[in-house]
């Protein structure tokens, strides 16, 4: 693509700076183009979602809901969202610690067909963001890059979720998210149209587009009306409608004319799953040789599908379908998938979001598709499409429709096209006059750059979250280690005012420093007194944040019995060591000098963590005796190794494992605690009551004889 003023401007914003982007532009100016360039050329690591099936795949992404694991229906903030069954698995977030890391790593959000989504769902977006990384910041301080035309297709909500809405959002549209409402975001506009190379189909697009159409423009435009055209399978026509209903009669008409035997699939409907609702047709009539389109993505791990792939059957049974993708040829043998009817209401005095689930309908995920509406048209091109648009009813249906052809030649009208079916959207049109009057100059960029220079450069030396993660560690084992091994909860004590005094407070010194100087600079970047600074700092840092790294390595942590206790434990420390690596991970990025690119692209892969890898069914490893080390922690050692002898003694004995007769956090929790009763001995993790009833009054002595010598 050649270059231009705002394809660059774009480029700068989102590679330099923090600040979010609306790009929009025409159908056919290249956004979708310009995203994929931006994966190739940005130091940034992204996430590309959309608000569906079609748009997601188009984008090179995936769809909104599921990346997020977002329920459909409304999404109120402050609401908990609950189900009439109670069922945990219908519960939405529960994020695995892949999705948990891939979320705190990235630097970039794209949404595409920014049109489509609707302000809640942005909102719920923010809220899963916020949970998982800064909650103080809107997005959780993610970027966003918001891709659509504001002319296109608006987003859908029905009657009964607007008047949840209602109350909450001056309208539908993203833009009118409270989450947005919150930060800031800079307009930039693409004004070269690459889909369509025909200057005069051009000039129509952009009159309807803006709602300046007039006669000579309409008359040019109905040029194209063809009345009964019915357009041949060899020359690859698909019809766009603005109906459901429509797309269906002419389906029907192209199945019935195909010679091959019809084979019926009836879907199963439980409960209340009202027939407006179907996803496809209840009585599912094809043929081979059929043109059909996919109405669901594959819910299976393969992801063979997704709702708008177009394809052809190729082979048909009463319990067979095998439909070959138009695009790739991949043959995909199609199996049924479920979908839910569910119902959403506000209970007036707890303010929960209730969400039940009225019915089911279970068919294979097919409709047929000579036929498509438009709404499942938006962000495909077409070389030669049949436009139905008499009866459009929504904004931006009309210029969608004429917009995915790449010529006037390539497009026909089944009906000729009136004003009346131009339909406009009073605050559409004032949001995109008030984006136009907002376009931002070089100048906006150059103070945005050096703002996201100094923001990043402060962040690298601030300490202030390692500080949270260790002392709350510290507070952790301080709670549920202390009784046992209180050395090591004091070591921890010891490192985190240590942390304080020699790493947190002169951080917030040397940042102080910092921004002096970068407010002082021209071009913090090239700033050579303020690189010189940065890289004495870095030395010191790098240091001290090298000697804290090796203490939390080499300091293992006990064990615990208690499953909860240990859950919280481990989880502190992976938290701790977390913020630990990006520390040492990105002042080791920056030995060379502080560039943006190279502290984002080591903070992000210090930030993604793999799950540890699973024990493989039906094989366990058993605790080796010699692979135990003797804790520092323990009180008494002289007492642990009698008792570590008689333990062995025993175990020989009676030719079984030692840590059968006694584990050894058990023998540790002895020789610290000195326990004088059975009542104590059982308080000790580890010991039973069939090890007190069998060892209790032995091990009870052998302490008193300690405690008599001592």
């Amino acid at each position: 693509m050649e270059s231009n003023p705002q394809l660059e401007l774009a480029f700068d914003y989102l590679e330099n700076t923090g600040v979010n982007v609306f790009l929009t532009g025409k159908a056919g100016t290249g956004k979708t183009t310009f995203l994929q360039q931006l994966r190739n050329r940005s130091p940034k690591r992204m996430i590309v979602v959309a608000p569906t099936g079609v748009a997601a795949i188009n984008a090179g992404g995936v769809t909104i809901h599921s990346f997020f694991q977002l329920p459909f229906g409304p999404c109120i903030a402050g609401l908990t969202k609950t189900t009439a069954s109670n069922d945990p698995s219908a519960r939405f977030n529960k994020f695995s610690r892949e999705k948990v890391s891939i979320i705190r790593s990235i630097d970039l959000l794209v949404i595409d067909e920014i049109s489509m989504v609707r302000a809640d769902l942005l909102d719920a977006v923010d809220d899963v963001l916020r949970r998982y990384r800064d909650r103080h910041r809107p997005f959780g301080g993610v970027q966003l890059l918001m891709i659509g035309d504001m002319q296109q297709l608006a987003p859908v909500a029905k009657e009964e979720e607007w008047a949840l809405l209602r109350e909450y959002y001056d309208s539908v549209y993203f833009f009118h998210s409270n989450a947005l409402r919150e930060t800031s975001y800079v307009p930039i506009e693409l004004k070269t149209v690459y889909r369509q190379q025909d200057l005069a189909f051009l000039d129509l697009l952009n009159r309807v587009r803006e709602n300046r159409v007039d006669e000579e423009s309409l008359h040019r435009l109905n040029q194209r009306h063809i009345p009964d055209f019915t357009p041949p399978d060899e020359e690859g026509y698909i019809t766009l409608t603005t109906h459901n209903h429509q797309a269906r009669r002419i389906n029907e008409s192209r199945l019935d004319a195909l010679d091959t035997p019809a084979y019926t699939f009836a879907a199963e409907v439980k409960d209340d799953f009202p027939e407006y609702s179907f996803p496809t047709d209840q009585r599912l009539i094809l043929k081979k040789g059929a043109q059909v389109m996919f109405v669901k993505n594959d819910s299976s791990a393969d992801k063979r599908y997704y709702n708008g792939k177009i394809g052809r059957v190729v082979a048909i049974g009463r319990e067979l379908i095998e439909v070959q993708g138009k695009e790739d040829g991949e043959i995909i043998r199609v199996g049924r998938e479920e979908w839910t009817n569910t119902k959403y209401t506000i209970d007036a005095q707890t303010r929960e979001l209730i969400e039940s689930v009225e019915g089911t309908f279970k068919q294979y995920p097919l409709k047929t598709a000579w036929a498509i509406t438009v709404h499942k048209s938006q962000g495909l091109t077409f070389d030669k499409a049949v436009i139905d648009s008499h009866a459009a009813f929504a904004h931006g249906q009309v210029y969608v429709a004429l917009s995915r052809c790449r010529t006037l030649e390539g497009l026909v009208l089944s009906a000729p096209v009136h004003v009346g079916s131009l339909k406009k959207d009073g605050i559409i049109d004032r949001f995109v006059t008030d984006t136009a009057e907002r376009e931002p100059d070089q100048e906006e960029l150059r103070r945005a750059r050096d703002d996201y220079y100094k923001s990043l450069l402060l962040e690298q030396f601030n300490y202030d979250a390692f500080y949270q993660r260790l002392d709350y560690f510290y507070r952790v084992t301080s709670e549920h280690l202390y009784r046992l091994y209180p050395e090591f909860v004091q070591r921890y004590r010891e490192l985190r005012d240590r942390f304080q005094l020699d790493l947190q407070e002169v951080a917030g010194r040397f940042q102080a420093q910092l921004a002096r100087l970068a407010g002082a600079a021209g071009d913090p970047a090239t700033d050579p007194g303020l690189a010189e600074r940065v890289s004495k700092g870095r030395d010191y840092f790098a240091g001290y944040t090298g000697s804290v790294a090796d203490f939390l390595q080499n300091e293992r942590v006990p064990g615990i019995d208690n499953k909860e206790a240990r859950k919280i434990v481990d989880k502190a420390m992976e938290q701790l060591l977390e913020e630990c690596r990006v520390k040492v991970e990105t002042l080791k990025a920056i030995e060379s000098g502080f560039t943006v690119n190279a502290y984002l692209t080591a903070k992000a892969r210090a930030r993604v963590t793999l799950a540890p890898a699973k024990t493989p069914k039906g094989k366990t490893t058993a605790p080796k005796e010699e692979k135990v080390e003797v804790s520092p922690d323990i009180s008494h050692p002289d007492l642990y190794e009698t008792l570590r002898v008689w333990r062995k003694s025993e175990a020989d004995k009676l030719r079984v494992p030692v840590y059968t007769v006694l584990q050894q956090r058990a023998l540790i929790g002895i020789a610290n605690l000195l326990p004088t009763s059975r009542r104590e001995l059982l308080a000790i993790p580890g010991v039973g009551q069939k090890i007190v009833e069998r060892y209790g009054e032995h091990l009870l002595e052998v302490v008193d004889a300690y405690r008599a010598h001592q």
